[in-house]
This record gives structure tokens, C-alpha cells and sequence, in this order.
């Protein structure tokens, strides 16, 4: 694909994300727009790593913001999960 269409689209995720996180007042929406912005970040760092791929830096820090990314998502289904419990309970 090129190059110029994955930033745009990087650009455009980007955008969503950020205006899902500030408008919405739900914490969940606001987790989405937080992993929308992390994958615009993520494409972005792919797609200019693209210059230089004898270096693995920018692979390495998707990779490790990935790992990153799953454990928040994790914390999030935990919190849902008590949410759920607590008011399947009532």
C-alpha cells in the first residue's frame, strides 16, 4: 500500500480516537478512543520504520506498546466484570 494512504489513515484514526475520548463521558468510549489513538500510533511507527529497515527501534516500540496496550485492556475487562457483578447483584 502507500505510504502517503497509511498516514492518511493513521491520520484519520488518530482524529476518531482523540474526539471519541474527549466528547464521551462514558469510561468505556473513552478506553476505545485511548486504543484508537495507540493503533494510529502504532501504524504510524510501521509505516515510517519502512525508511529505515535495517533498524528495529521502531518495531520494538510498537511491539512493546502492544504489550502495553493488551494489559490496559485487561484492566478494563476487569473493571467491567466487577461493574457487572456488583450490579447483577441488586
Amino acid at each position: 500500500m502507500p505510504t502517503t494512504l497509511l498516514l492518511t489513515l493513521s491520520i484519520f484514526l488518530f482524529g476518531i480516537g482523540l474526539a471519541v475520548a474527549l466528547t464521551k463521558q462514558h469510561v468505556l468510549f473513552i478506553l476505545i478512543g485511548i486504543e484508537l489513538i495507540l493503533q494510529a500510533a502504532h501504524l504510524n511507527l510501521m509505516v515510517l520504520s519502512n525508511y529505515y529497515p535495517a533498524q528495529l527501534q521502531a518495531q520494538l516500540l510498537v511491539l512493546l506498546s502492544m504489550v502495553m496496550v493488551v494489559c490496559e485492556v485487561a484492566v478494563a475487562l476487569a473493571i467491567i466484570l466487577q461493574v457487572y457483578r456488583r450490579l447483577s447483584k441488586t
